[in-house]
Parts: C-alpha cells; sequence; structure tokens
C-alpha cells in the first residue's frame, strides 16, 4: 500500500478506529496496546470530523508532540470509539508513518 491510496472499511458503532484500520490491513501499529505510550497510530483527521470527536485527552496531546507529520487535527487513532455520528468518517495516515515502516 502507497501513500494516496483510499481504503473503505466497515466498522460498527463502539468500534475502535485502530482497530478497524488494523482490520482493513493499514500500517498503524499502536504498538502501546493502549497504555498510551506511542504515537504509532496517528492519524489526520479530516477537517469537518474534527470537531465531532471527544476532546483529546492532556495524555494524548503530549504522544502527538512526539508523532510525525503532525497536523491541526490529528488524533491517535487507539484513542477514538466510533459512534453513529461518525458514520463516513475520513481519516489519512500521515506520509511520514508510510516512510517509517519501509
Amino acid at each position: 500500500m502507497s501513500n494516496g491510496d483510499t481504503v473503505s472499511a466497515h466498522a460498527e458503532v463502539g468500534d475502535n478506529l485502530l482497530r478497524v484500520a488494523q482490520a482493513a490491513g493499514l500500517p498503524l501499529e499502536g504498538t502501546c496496546e493502549g497504555q498510551m505510550a506511542c504515537s504509532t497510530c496517528h492519524v489526520i483527521v479530516a477537517g469537518e470530523w474534527f470537531d465531532r470527536l471527544e476532546e483529546a485527552s492532556e495524555e494524548e496531546e503530549d504522544m502527538l508532540d512526539l508523532a510525525a507529520g503532525v497536523a491541526r487535527t490529528s488524533r491517535l487513532s487507539c484513542q477514538i470509539d466510533l459512534t453513529e455520528e461518525m458514520d463516513g468518517l475520513t481519516v489519512t495516515i500521515p506520509a511520514e508513518s508510510y516512510d517509517m515502516r519501509r
């Protein structure tokens, strides 16, 4: 998979975005196993969706400070639990993430 590919994935309400992305074969590691000790599941949320998410915790913001390719709408996918209001949520994996996993 290369940067710029589009992947659609089915998810149910309550699913975690990281698990959905991994099941779809996307290169998000999430190696901290929920302990908020890494930023390997960093995604950039499309602007029109960003305000629909719950605010990032202080711990998440600290982890994003360590992530490559951070944007104003960056989040950790492991911290996003999907709701009905997020049907159609669009995120991008930063190009830097693809480079680190080659």
